[in-house]
């Protein structure tokens, strides 16, 4: 068994629109090709053996019509005989639910291969799903040898992964409580930094603190002298203290404070390197050095007495308080301490790290200087209902425990603390106090401010040890986006066979025309307000994302092609107008799509994501493209060449909106009414009426753009302004009218894209027609003859050269399939070989007669462009 493919989809997909979470793994089974789990003796002992619970839905899992389709794996069920396939999707999912990851969606399928499944399944932390997929597969191939499992070590290294790559507890709330409001999510890559809505309305947090978060909050927060000065200045009590740097000073600040004291760094956080109810000197030199390990200057001040208690202010509102209580345990009588440990993390609630709501108890050098400082070790047996506390400090992530205590706060304590947050300067706050009684005003109680923290821990508030639980994230997400404003920027997406690069081009042009910041993306490149940022086919979804991420794009239109979808999905989950231009046969036989009805289904993954008040524009003249509108959750519109298509017809009179072209117009429908935009023939992109591809496209995009709010005559004029040039559509239809000839340089590379060419040429006037044309290494071999055979019947003569990017196939076996298909209608017609591109070039700029029309099919656009350009100059 071995995985021949992996692959991670990051959004909606073709595998899954809802689930955009997924591994997709292809198995190479041939060696246990055609057995199924119980064609294998015992294995199905073996698995349950390993994996009891494997299959499983856990509550929340899936609902119950999700569960009822999808039973739980379980020894009937392997005894019956179940695909090794669906095997290994299970067994990928339990270890990662075995390591606290819960997921639970999942499929699998034969390929068309023999012996070759496609496993699918749902995963919470990317690389620990694709470490998932490989184990799994070693896993069911060592039960089907009988060989040794080391089930642990697995589990083991898929924690640590979810360790380290999961949000913590804070941040997660922040982003759930986003995604639940439909806030998209951006998780920026090797950081810890998640944006929040797209573009000009993002937002971005790191843990607790924002893009809203003032720096000199922070470094107030940081200095806890300076806070404690700033804060008894305005009447907050704090304790007495000062700061010292030797024994000396510490014997000095005693000799005024008295005992019991406490030590800190004074530059540190989260109770690093804290001391807490100091009573004799010993401890106080011990506690100075444990706080100088993190900071040379050290905070000496009052012990406060009374209880731990922490509040969390949000944009100046109090929004909770908690009550910690240090890590603990409490004596039996009969139990050693290091038993007490291991019975209190019995709990459910507690794990490791951040996984639960409670963290497990860690014995460090801390408790156990503390045990030694009351004459006990691990193995002490501790009184009956004795508490020991493990830890100077009530901090949840090491074991500590919290109550909610919101309701119980007095009024003063509660302008207290606001007015402290704004006294530091922080939007997000973390106020910890020492007092008696949180409902007694703190000056009347003797307690005082311990210290302020910026980027606060939500954990004891979202799902504290006992109380109620707080939804903190929810005033976070106010106030980042207040109410009446917005997180996102509309996103125009196009695909389709042909055409997506004009019509995307055409839309972003039309928008741009209205005074938006546009970002696109196109086979060519990303675009931000017109200055191209990145070269090369930019149509998958890391190149959406690029044009998402940036802060300075207001409106967002996407070429969106097969192959980002199928390498890793969309770069978004929903957009506001979907359009699908066509769908043909290219690149058939590629990344498992054999068919073009498997082409349309994963073209059909952007309409199926426009948002439900949103417009899928379709191609009515094409049969699959016109199918979407039955998958769809969204508004439909439909465009056609045919002003009498039935389609059309029957879609107006039903009230719907389409384009069509008619007597010479590009003309909208909606309710019946025609409104006319321009004569297609005023459109340059369409030279003259004649590129009735383009006309196609004009009708897509300007659909697009009346669906988007913009009126005829702002379609009208971006469309007669937009002028297709080597700048502004490289290698779509550049013109160069040369003083003997004309050369027309595009991108045609497929026999659907030809063959609409084919009709341009027809209608276009020339003594001599010549193509310069190359066959593809990636395409069926039927469809490089079918592309060589349309190019013979338009051209007089063919210049055919090679790619510079085989793909695959040799030069010798390309020539011969392209010669062999270009002479199929015209056996006659004259071939010039030239194998490099630039020689082909030259050599047709050289003999081309008086009157020709030169048509270029580029590999290299730039530098085909680049070369016309410098003839241009000598001519």
């Amino acid at each position: 068994m071995k995985i021949v493919d992996l692959r991670t989809m990051r959004g909606p997909s073709y595998w899954s629109v809802k689930h955009h979470k997924l591994i997709v793994a292809k198995v190479d089974l041939q060696e246990f090709a055609g057995q199924w789990s119980n064609a294998i003796p015992g294995f199905a002992g073996r698995l349950m053996k390993l994996f009891p619970n494997i299959g499983t839905v856990q509550p929340g899992g899936m609902s119950g019509k999700q569960a009822a389709k999808r039973p739980p794996l379980g020894l009937e069920q392997l005894n019956d005989g179940e695909p090794l396939g669906h095997v290994i999707q299970h067994v990928a999912l339990e270890l990662q639910r075995q390591a606290a990851m819960p997921v639970f969606w999942g499929k699998s399928y034969p390929a068309r291969e023999d012996g070759v499944d496609y496993v699918v399944f749902a995963y919470q932390e990317e690389r620990a799903g694709r470490r998932a997929a490989e184990a799994a597969v070693e896993i069911v191939e060592a039960l089907c040898r009988k060989e040794k499992v080391d089930l642990k070590t697995v589990i083991t290294e898929l924690h640590e992964i979810r360790e380290d790559e999961f949000f913590g507890p804070s941040t997660y709330s922040i982003v759930a409580e986003a995604a639940s409001r439909n806030i998209p999510y951006i998780q920026l890559k090797n950081t810890n930094i998640i944006q929040l809505g797209y573009g000009v309305n993002q937002r971005r947090i790191w843990a607790t603190t924002t893009n809203l978060t003032s720096h000199a909050g922070v470094e107030v927060a940081g200095n806890k002298n300076r806070t404690k000065a700033m804060l008894h200045d305005s009447g907050v009590p704090v304790p007495r203290g000062t700061t010292v740097y030797s024994e000396a000073g510490l014997r000095d600040a005693i000799d005024e404070l008295g005992f019991p004291i406490v030590t800190k760094p004074l530059n540190g956080n989260h109770g690093k390197g804290a001391t807490i109810r100091i009573m004799n000197w010993k401890d106080a030199v011990a506690g100075l050095k444990a706080a100088q390990e993190y900071s040379r200057a050290v905070i000496v001040e009052q012990f406060i007495e009374g209880f731990d208690f922490r509040l969390l202010v949000v944009n100046g509102k109090l929004i909770a308080a908690a009550k910690r209580t240090p890590a603990a345990v409490v004596g039996d009588g009969k139990s050693t301490i290091q038993q007490l440990i291991a019975k209190v993390n019995e709990d459910p609630r507690r794990g490791i790290g951040h996984e639960k709501v409670l963290t497990s108890i860690k014995v460090d050098k801390h408790t156990l200087d503390i045990l030694k400082g009351r004459g006990l070790t691990m193995k002490s047996v501790l009184p009956a209902k004795e508490t020991l506390y493990l830890k100077s400090t009530a901090n949840i992530s090491t074991g500590g425990t919290a109550t909610d205590v919101t309701d119980q706060m007095h009024p003063y304590n509660v302008l207290m603390a606001e007015r402290a947050a704004g006294i530091v300067g922080l939007d997000i706050c973390g106020i910890d106090l020492m007092a008696t009684d949180i409902s007694i005003p703190l000056n009347e109680s003797r307690g005082a401010v311990i210290e302020v923290n910026a980027a606060p821990g939500f954990r004891m508030h979202i799902a504290p040890t006992e109380g109620l639980p707080r939804n903190v994230a929810a005033p976070v997400v106010d106030m980042l986006f207040p109410r009446g404003s917005t997180a996102r920027i509309p996103i125009i997406a196009v695909t389709g066979t042909n055409g997506k690069t004009t019509t995307t081009r055409l839309i972003a042009h039309l928008v741009a025309s209205k005074g938006y910041k546009v970002g696109f993306t196109t086979t060519d490149g990303i675009y931000i307000q017109g200055v191209q940022l990145q070269t090369g086919d930019c149509t998958g979804g890391q190149s959406a994302e690029f044009v998402l991420k940036d802060p300075t794009v207001n409106y967002a239109v996407l070429e969106t092609a097969r192959g980002g979808m199928l390498r890793s999905g969309l770069g978004f989950h929903t957009c506001d107008i979907a359009v699908v231009t066509n769908v043909a046969a290219d690149h058939l036989g590629m990344r498992d799509i054999y068919t073009v009805e498997e082409m349309a289904a994963v073209k059909g993954v952007l309409p199926r994501t426009v948002r439900k008040s949103g417009w899928a524009v379709l191609n009515a003249d094409d049969d699959l493209v016109y199918a979407m509108a039955r998958t769809v959750d969204c508004q439909v519109a439909l465009f056609s060449m045919n002003e009498n298509s039935p389609r059309i017809q029957e879609h107006v009179e039903a009230g719907g909106v389409a384009a069509v072209y008619e007597e010479g117009y590009v003309t909208i429908y909606r309710n019946s009414y025609k409104e006319r935009i321009d004569r297609a023939a005023e459109f340059p992109v369409t030279f003259e009426g004649r590129a009735g591809f383009n006309i196609e496209n004009c009708l897509a995009a300007g659909l697009a753009g009346f669906l988007a709010g913009f009126n005829k005559d702002d379609i009208k004029t971006a469309f007669r302004t937009f002028v297709p040039s080597g700048t502004k559509t490289p290698g779509r239809m550049n013109s160069f009218k040369f003083p003997k000839f004309e050369v027309i340089v595009d991108y045609a590379h497929n026999t659907a894209g030809i063959t609409k060419f084919a009709e341009f040429m027809d209608a276009t006037p020339a003594t001599h027609k010549i193509g310069v044309v190359s066959g593809l290494g990636d395409r069926r071999d039927e469809d490089t003859l079918g592309f060589a055979r349309i190019a013979g019947r338009i051209f007089d003569e063919v210049i055919l050269r090679q790619d510079r990017d085989l793909r695959g196939k040799s030069a010798e076996f390309l020539r011969e399939i392209m010669e062999r298909g270009l002479r199929l209608d015209k056996p006659d017609l004259k071939i010039t070989y030239i194998e490099h591109e630039p020689d082909a070039v030259s050599h047709v700029l050289k003999t081309a007669p008086k009157g020709a029309v030169i048509t270029m099919f580029a590999e290299n656009i730039a530098a085909v462009l680049a070369q016309l350009e410098d003839f241009e100059k000598l001519v």
